[in-house]
C-alpha cells in the first residue's frame, strides 16, 4: 500500500501547483518568469502549468471538495504574493487533504478499499473523521447534481460523515 504522501505528491501537489500558477497569473498579474522563481522551476513549466498541460487531475475537480480546494488555492495566492513562504503554503494544501477527506479518496481512486487500514492508522492525521463541507453532507459538490459519491473514477467514495 503507498503511504499518504506517495499519493499527494503524484495526484495532488501537481493539481496544487498548476491552479496556484494560474491564480498567481490571471488574478494577481505575476509573469510566468516570477512565478517559475517563486515555485523553482522554469518558465516552460510555468506555461505547462498554466495551459493545463501539467498539473490535472479530475479527482479533485469531481470531488464534493473541489470548491473548499480551488478556495485554498485563492487564500495560497494570496498569502504568497504577500510574502508568505511557498513551500510552507504547499504543506498546508497536504494538510487540507489529509483532514478532509480527499485522501480517503485518494486511496479508493489507487484501487483500495478505502475503509479505514494501517495506512489511517498514523497519530498525526485526522482520517477517521475528515473534515467533510456542508455540500459534501447534503450530498452535493456546489456544481448541481449529486457527486458526493463520485469523488473517485474507479470506485464510489462516501464520505465519513461522524
Amino acid at each position: 500500500m503507498k503511504m499518504p504522501c506517495e499519493l499527494i505528491v503524484t495526484h495532488i501537489l501537481p493539481t496544487a501547483r498548476g491552479a496556484l500558477a494560474k491564480e498567481l497569473v490571471t488574478r494577481h498579474g505575476m509573469t510566468q518568469t516570477q512565478v517559475a522563481k517563486v515555485f523553482g522551476v522554469t518558465s516552460a513549466a510555468v506555461s505547462q502549468y498554466i495551459k493545463g498541460m501539467r498539473g490535472g487531475n479530475n479527482l479533485i475537480d469531481k470531488s464534493a471538495y473541489r470548491d473548499d480546494f480551488y478556495k485554498m488555492i485563492a487564500d495560497t495566492a494570496d498569502r504568497i504574493v504577500a510574502g508568505a513562504d511557498v513551500t510552507e503554503s504547499l504543506c498546508g494544501i497536504c494538510t487540507f487533504v489529509k483532514e478532509t477527506g480527499l485522501l480517503r479518496a485518494l486511496y479508493v481512486y489507487e484501487g483500495y478499499s478505502g475503509e479505514l487500514g494501517t495506512c489511517y492508522d498514523c497519530p498525526r492525521i485526522n482520517i477517521v473523521n475528515p473534515i467533510v463541507p456542508e455540500d459534501a453532507r447534503r450530498g452535493v459538490s456546489g456544481r448541481g447534481p449529486a457527486h458526493a459519491h463520485s469523488l473517485s473514477m474507479t470506485a464510489p467514495f462516501i464520505p465519513c460523515l461522524t
